[in-house]
């Protein structure tokens, strides 16, 4: 089910929660590091005060001096450990975010995966989850520790004099309201990039992908056009947002630390009017010098906290995707491997595309859905092999809906093999092995034997251990549907989807995957979808879809006779593979 929305900050605490313990111990060091940090200009407003009062013992001297360089290790000492906790703690951290985002992925609709382009999934779960790095790693244990020092000092200030203490407000006051300027229309900016960052990774990855057909058909230029624009939208959102930026950050750095601008001028004139003792002067001068490097440090995190929420706005959108609606085990077993869909309609967004669809088909049959090209085919194959959930009705497998069985135990129960199957940058081995990871080599090569693949595959250089390229670009797209037939029969489930899996294929190796698919199916249930009605006839039962609606069933000779529009598709599929044939004699 969809996550209630919490904040950016809440997100944060859940993920700080994983490594708590750590995170805390982080802290405890980055306070300790702060206060040793200040601890040397107090005892260097001594020192001052000490030459004022012309104190020219050196004795009195060495041990403050002792005491400075054992506060300043100490502080050294903290901070390192103290950073390397946080590191240890965050990568942990981002390595549970990138597996949870991985995770969820599994379990969502696949809708929401097809609707987003792959290189938006690339840059959310790598680069950004590791920017969330700077605040889990610093931000976390240093902006929180080094407000520790303002809040000191202007309390120490007070006790010396309140006049001097509300007077270092006014730089800090002055610099907030430039960073206020600064910060005028930030989210909008920091969407802006992150859009056309977006935009320039698709349109990259979809140039990439597609220069085969850019140059085939001379749109190289045009087709760059679109790359190059996308490119200039990247880089004009990052010069616009720093050139908003630019004055508001500049003048807000350079004014908010240096509380001298103010104690300088009215504490001389406090001086001069004995109403301020110089000792306290001096001790104001130099505490205004301890909480420039902690107020700087704070400053600099500001950026990063502003960008939390888009970043992690982004991570959260995977994060809180609503699920298909599964239980974690499986109740009722289903009684046999049949498949029937009860009254069933799906929508695509607000389009429906199929209208209270019904099918049985009996344990252990061929079945094949058929009919004009976005008729709902695909969809009702998608639906079985649990993709999506039906906007109403059932998919039930043995009797038992598909919603009342665990996600890991019906993955096991359905095989699916579309026309556009994805080979990963392994071996052919290794391809094929992904249906059942436990078989041995001999058990791979048997399968590959039975799905009529061996004889190819030991054409290739390396035979079984030849790597196929990135989704299987080496090999042929015929090659790579045989490839990943050979691992959906390896997986041996009781429910086989063809989905136009011999598309790719010419005639005679269609004739030899057929045969070996007869053999490989016995006892299983088989759905097919098939363009090329020949491959079909023999099914023991053909269901005709037509705009979303069950139009006609039967076999094939009982739908010539009872299906006008399954006749004119036989008729139009006989006259195709006539010419076919004429053209190659």
């Amino acid at each position: 089910m969809k996550e209630k929305k919490k904040s950016a900050i809440a997100w944060v605490i859940k993920w700080a929660g994983y490594k708590k313990s750590k995170y805390v111990l982080s802290l405890i060091l980055a306070m300790i590091n702060v206060v040793f940090r200040m601890l040397p200009f107090f005892v260097i407003g001594d020192i001052v005060n000490m030459l004022l009062k012309e104190n020219k013992n050196i004795n009195d001297y060495i041990p403050k001096i002792i005491m400075i360089i054992a506060f300043y290790l100490v502080a050294e000492i903290t901070h390192s450990w103290s950073t390397l906790e946080s590191h240890k703690a965050t990568f942990e951290v981002l390595k549970s975010i990138r597996k949870e985002c991985c995770d969820k992925l599994e379990r969502v609709c696949l809708g929401f995966i097809k609707d987003t382009p792959s290189g938006s999934f690339k840059n959310t779960i790598c680069e950004r989850v590791d920017s969330i790095e700077t605040t889990l790693a610093h931000v976390v244990p240093e902006f929180t520790s080094n407000l520790l020092a303002p809040i000191v000092i202007v309390i120490y200030l007070f006790s010396i004099d309140w006049r001097m203490a509300l007077i270092t407000f006014i730089p800090v006051i002055v610099g907030l309201l430039f960073f206020g300027l600064m910060m005028v229309g930030y989210e909008g900016f920091y969407k802006e990039t992150i859009e056309s960052t977006k935009q320039l990774n698709d349109t990259a990855v979809e140039y990439i992908n597609g220069i085969e057909v850019i140059k085939a058909f001379g749109k190289t230029e045009s087709s760059y056009e679109k790359f190059k624009a996308a490119a200039k939208r990247n880089a004009a959102s990052f010069i616009n947002w720093m050139r908003h930026s630019l004055v508001g950050q500049t003048v807000g750095l350079t004014v908010m630390p240096y509380f001298l601008l103010t104690i300088l001028p009215f504490g001389g004139m406090f001086v001069s009017k004995g109403t301020l003792a110089v000792s306290d002067f001096i001790m104001c001068i130099v505490l205004s010098l301890c909480v420039v490097g902690p107020v700087m440090i704070l400053a600099a995190y500001v950026d990063d906290l502003a960008k939390l929420s888009a970043v992690i706005g982004e991570v959260t959108n995977i994060l809180t995707q609503e699920e298909l609606d599964r239980p974690e085990k499986t109740g009722e077993k289903p009684r046999d491997n049949s498949v029937s869909l009860e009254k069933v309609t799906f929508a695509y967004k607000e389009q429906e595309v199929l209208h209270g669809i019904s099918l049985d088909m009996k344990a252990g049959s061929v079945n094949a859905l058929v009919g004009p090209s976005g008729s709902g085919k695909s969809t009702v194959a998608k639906l079985i092999a649990s993709f999506w959930d039906p906007k109403s009705g059932s998919v039930k497998i043995g009797g038992v809906d598909i919603r009342d069985i665990s996600l890991e135990d019906y993955n096991n129960m359905i095989a699916y093999v579309s026309q556009d199957n994805y080979l990963f940058n392994e071996t052919v081995r290794e391809n094929i092995r992904q249906g059942r990871p436990e078989a041995s080599d001999a058990e791979v090569e048997e399968i590959a034997k039975k799905s009529g693949c061996h004889d190819f595959i030991m054409g290739l250089e390396k035979g079984y251990d030849t790597v196929v390229g990135g989704a299987g670009g080496h090999l042929s797209g015929g090659e790579r549907q045989r490839i990943s037939i050979a691992r959906a029969m390896m997986k041996n489930a009781p429910v086989v989807i063809l989905d136009e899996a011999t598309a790719y294929t010419d005639p005679e190796n269609e004739a030899i995957i057929q045969s070996s698919l007869a053999k490989l199916v016995e006892g299983k249930t088989l759905i097919v979808i098939a363009h090329r009605l020949s491959t079909i006839k023999d099914a023991d039962q053909i269901f005709v879809i037509k705009n979303g609606n069950l139009e006609a069933k039967g076999t094939h000779e009982e739908l010539l006779k009872s299906c006008s529009l399954y006749d004119e598709m036989w008729k139009a599929h006989v006259q195709v593979k006539d010419r076919a044939e004429e053209v190659r004699a």
